[in-house]
């Protein structure tokens, strides 16, 4: 995995956790669920780079 990759993914997993907080804070189910989408799809990228690493080496 890539260093820019990583970054992207921890950026992305980061802005669901401040979406899914702001979302809360406000009672706003729609952005909550938003952010804990955008953290679901920032561990899912990262998984999908660990399984191309393995397949690397």
């Amino acid at each position: 995995m890539s260093a820019n990759d990583k970054i992207e993914n921890a950026a992305e997993k980061a802005k669901g956790k401040l979406k899914e907080g702001a979302g809360k804070a406000t009672d706003d189910k729609r952005l909550e669920a938003e952010g804990k989408a955008d953290q679901v799809k920032g561990d899912v990228k990262q998984a999908g780079e660990h399984i191309k690493d393995a397949f690397k080496h």
